[in-house]
């Protein structure tokens, strides 16, 4: 948003006014004629006429938005009759990865019975190592909409190439695209194509704009709605896998975006994700994207972060009716 002065106008007083009004001066430009405060608070027509009421300034105006579709998608995006930015938070939660159709048989049982609307789980695993365990494909991607189907819960899992992109539409109800790939961009188009709603992870260093234009991606592809989600980006400090930040997810939510939060990935820790969780929830998230194994000692991947079904239903209860 860029507030224009009036010829004579006095600079500082302006800010005083914006300051008052919340507004943050982001930079200073000097025209040939003219000075523009650029602010960095997202922009509504309601906030233009207020700034441009205000002594000194001669125009407000905003610059063309470069995700037009993002900014018009609907508050809340309905995923196989479950709204994500309505009233109550969603929780989706199940395994890091899907190792068995007995492991997410159980799993799918518990999340059912502990308040989940959606079953997730890895059956394409992006691991930083290439010996790490990297899913078992196609097949886990059956086992997990088999499980979900048995217990009357929704799908949510991860692709990680175009050539899955097909197989993942026709048994996902929210495809996944995880922080490794927010920026593939061939794979936001093939994404899109399908048609299905999506859940977007940040990058693990992407700011909030380059997070929104990969949701573009989707959405001008052709996706039915994006929920973003936030799961901590990179820091210097090792004692938390990531940092999570809810700064952004306020931001998002002010925008009228639906954002999920995931605090198993953000703390690398079972310890933590209670508190994460809730603090969460009080930033605004729509809800939240849970780790979940009943063998966390034997779990084939990231069995630290991972709650035990049991305490799923401790942290449900003590976060989405707080």
């Amino acid at each position: 948003m860029i507030v224009t002065l009036a010829p004579g106008a006095d600079r500082q007083a302006v800010q005083r006014a914006l300051a008052a009004r919340g507004q943050w001066v982001g930079a200073v430009e000097h025209g040939p004629t003219s000075v523009h405060l650029v602010l960095a608070s997202h922009s509504t027509p309601a906030v233009a006429d207020d700034l441009a009421l205000i002594d000194g300034v001669a125009a407000v105006s905003s610059p063309v938005s470069p995700h037009p579709r993002l900014d018009a998608q609907a508050p809340v995006v309905s995923v196989a009759g479950v709204p994500f930015g309505g009233a109550r938070p969603v929780l989706i939660a199940g395994p890091c990865a899907v190792e068995s159709a007995d492991q997410i048989g159980r799993l799918a049982a518990a999340v059912a019975d502990h308040g989940g609307s959606f079953l997730r789980g890895g059956a394409f695993k992006p691991r930083t190592s290439p010996y790490a365990f990297c899913g078992h494909g196609a097949p886990a991607v059956g086992w997990l909409r088999a499980a979900a189907d048995a217990h009357g819960l929704r799908v949510v899992t991860e692709v990680l190439a175009e050539a899955d992109v097909g197989w993942v539409a026709d048994h996902a109800d929210l495809i996944q695209v995880g922080s490794r790939n927010m920026t593939n961009f061939a794979l936001l188009r093939s994404v899109g194509r399908t048609g299905r709603p999506v859940l977007l992870k940040r990058a693990m260093a992407a700011t909030i704009e380059e997070w929104l234009l990969a949701a573009e991606h989707l959405l001008s592809g052709g996706a039915a709605g994006v929920v973003l989600c936030e799961r901590g980006i990179r820091g210097f400090d090792g004692s938390t896998r990531n940092v999570l930040d809810l700064g952004a997810v306020a931001v998002l939510r002010a925008r009228g975006l639906p954002v999920m939060v995931d605090p198993s990935h953000a703390a690398g820790r079972r310890d933590l994700i209670l508190p994460l969780a809730r603090a969460a929830l009080a930033a605004g998230a729509s809800g939240l994207v849970i780790e979940v194994h009943d063998r966390p000692e034997d779990a084939l991947s990231d069995g630290p972060q991972a709650l035990h079904p049991r305490d799923l239903a401790a942290l449900w209860d003590r976060t989405h009716d707080a």
